[in-house]
C-alpha cells in the first residue's frame, strides 16, 4: 500500500523567527503611542502594573509675537519641575512623589510611588531663548517665548556658480 503524506518537504520556520518582523512593527507602534502620551500596554502576563507612565502632554501654539508651550503636570509642585534650554532644545523634567498611610482596624497600609519624566522639544529657529518666561498654575506649566526679530536678517541666499 502506498501512503502519501501531506508533510512539507522542508521544515517550517518556528513562530519566533516568522514573527520577528511583526515584533519590530509592534515596537514601532508602541513608540508612537509613547510619543503621544499613552502608556505602553504590558507585554507579558507577569508584568506588574506600575501605574500610568509619566509622560506629560505638551502643546505648542504659535502667536503673533512668539510661541506658547503648555505642559500638563497634574499633582506636581513648582519645586518638582526643572526647565533648561541648551543648543535650541528645551528640556522640561521633574519628579513626582506620592506617599500615603492609612490606619484602620489595627492595620497599617503604607504606599509610596515615585516617577520621573523628561520631555524635550526642539525650539523653532526664530525663538529668542533669552525671552522665555514660565508660569505654573493648577497643574499646567506655561512657557511664553518671543520671536527673535533678527532671524530674517541672519538668512542668506547662496548662489551656485
Amino acid at each position: 500500500m502506498n501512503e502519501s503524506t501531506t508533510l512539507p518537504a522542508r521544515p517550517r520556520q518556528t513562530a519566533g523567527f516568522a514573527l520577528a518582523p511583526l515584533n519590530r512593527l509592534r515596537d514601532e507602534i508602541d513608540h508612537l503611542f509613547e510619543d503621544f502620551g499613552f502608556a505602553r500596554p504590558p507585554r507579558s502576563l507577569f508584568a506588574l502594573d506600575s501605574g500610568p507612565a509619566l509622560n506629560p502632554a505638551m502643546e505648542l501654539a504659535s502667536t503673533e509675537n512668539g510661541y506658547d508651550l503648555s505642559v500638563e503636570l497634574p499633582g506636581l509642585e513648582e519645586k518638582d519641575i526643572d526647565i533648561e534650554v541648551a543648543d535650541g532644545v528645551l528640556t522640561v523634567s521633574g519628579e513626582k512623589r506620592e506617599e500615603s498611610e492609612k490606619k484602620e482596624r489595627g492595620y497599617l497600609v503604607s504606599e509610596r510611588r515615585y516617577g520621573s519624566f523628561r520631555r524635550q522639544l526642539t525650539l523653532p529657529a526664530d525663538v529668542d531663548p533669552e525671552t522665555i518666561a514660565a508660569t505654573f498654575r493648577n497643574g499646567v506649566l506655561t512657557l511664553s517665548m518671543k520671536k527673535d526679530q533678527q532671524t530674517a536678517n541672519r538668512t542668506k541666499k547662496i548662489k551656485i556658480g
